[in-house]
């Protein structure tokens, strides 16, 4: 029985944690031993964690770095909180000589690369083989004793600025990277051409029997069955573009009165999104439904799903709405083509607001590609279950 240690940050809800646990359902737990270590025990997906994991005691050191630095000083980690400190000005000095976008992961990786000295071992055990499944990946890279390490990659690069120099020497300690789709994977490799002979595509595996079984749960239903329901998920940020679905709507509305939009997450940029609400006069058909743990009874209810993104890796919620039986569109984010096949389980349609809603329309429009678009993804697998079979090759080799 081999030992394999995975690392990831915490089981909030997002695309990436449920990602995460249908791997978790997927490993065969008779010929591996699995240990998890979050940075932080948060989250409302930690109670599906599959019973046959250990999971690690939290670290009172890894928990002070998704927090103010303030909070960290107050629990008497001063040696962390300084070198936080020092991440944060070398961060920002480095985003001012690159001329970073404002959406760049620089201070994140910074933080974790200036913290990593002052943090202990994850474990005193030797693994065959540790995981990191989240970037930033210094602490797999340096607090981890094990054979063999691999490191997960989620984004598309081609959208996110970051310190290219100071992330390929965290990139390189690694045996092999796990891009989640071949879209993943070219834009990775396009801006690290030196790392592609160890860059290797597993897609996202789903927690099947999860969103089935959670699919059927009773919830609060908002929506009318006199209206077309439109439904988006994600976190309240740059790259999912909901503060554009209040125009998007409003375009919309011009064919199509009866719509209604709902948005399900949480983040930063949702008063942006409500200031937009009221720029659009949308307050009567976007609805902000906020964080939901269970989403899956809404992809059930819903008429359509949307995926308005300006960038993805691959996202995990149109998978599960295809796996639920609904209508997807999408923009035509850089790795669109490898998350559904135009036409056939899926619509793909310019990321602009005019066309976007254009392309909504005209599906709505057309009833028999809707139940062509059904009947398509009812035939087919999205849970990617056999990738954990490339998985066990990989801890096998």
């Amino acid at each position: 029985m081999k030992n394999i240690l995975i690392v990831s940050h915490a089981m909030e809800l997002g695309g990436a944690e449920r990602a995460l646990l249908g791997m978790l359902e997927c490993i065969d737990y008779s010929q591996y031993k699995v240990d998890l270590f979050l940075l932080r025990h948060q989250g409302e997906l930690l109670k599906y964690l599959p019973e046959e994991i250990t999971l690690l005691p939290e670290s009172p050191f890894y928990c002070c770095l998704a927090v103010p630095i303030m909070d960290v000083i107050k629990k008497g980690k001063l040696n962390i909180a300084l070198h936080r400190f020092i991440g944060k000005r070398k961060a920002k000095k480095r985003i001012r000589e690159l001329n970073a976008s404002p959406n760049n992961g620089i201070g994140l990786e910074y933080s974790h690369k200036y913290t990593e000295s002052c943090m202990p071992m994850i474990s005193n055990k030797e693994y065959d083989v540790a995981i990191s499944f989240l970037t930033p990946h210094y602490f797999v890279k340096d607090k981890v004793r094990a054979k063999k390490k691999i490191a997960w990659i989620h984004t598309d690069y081609s959208k996110v600025g970051i310190d290219a120099e100071s992330e390929l020497h965290m990139w390189n300690a690694f045996d092999y990277l796990i891009a989640v789709s071949e879209g993943v994977s070219m834009q990775f490799c396009r801006l690290f051409p030196e790392l592609k002979r160890k860059t290797i595509v597993i897609e996202n595996i789903l927690p099947q029997k999860m969103i089935k079984a959670q699919s059927l749960e009773k919830t609060d239903d908002p929506f009318d069955d006199n209206c077309i329901n439109v439904l988006s998920i994600g976190r309240f940020c740059y790259a999912k573009n909901f503060d554009n679905v209040p125009e998007i709507c409003k375009l919309i509305k011009k064919e199509v009165p009866n719509i209604r939009w709902y948005l399900i997450g949480y983040g930063k940029d949702e008063q942006l999104i409500r200031s937009k609400i009221t720029e659009f006069e949308m307050q009567d058909s976007v609805t902000i439904l906020g964080k939901k743990e269970n989403p899956y009874p809404y992809i059930k209810a819903c008429d359509l799903y949307v995926q308005p993104s300006r960038y993805e890796g691959k996202a995990i919620t149109v998978r599960e709405a295809q796996m639920i039986g609904k209508p997807v569109v999408i923009s035509d984010y850089a790795t669109a083509h490898s998350q559904l096949v135009d036409g056939v389980d899926g619509i793909i349609v310019p990321g602009d607001n005019k066309n976007l809603a254009k392309g909504i329309v005209s599906l709505l429009n057309n009833k028999d590609l809707i139940t062509q678009l059904v009947r398509n993804e009812k035939e087919r697998n999205y849970t990617n279950a056999e990738c954990i079979a490339a998985l066990n090759r990989l801890m096998e080799s």
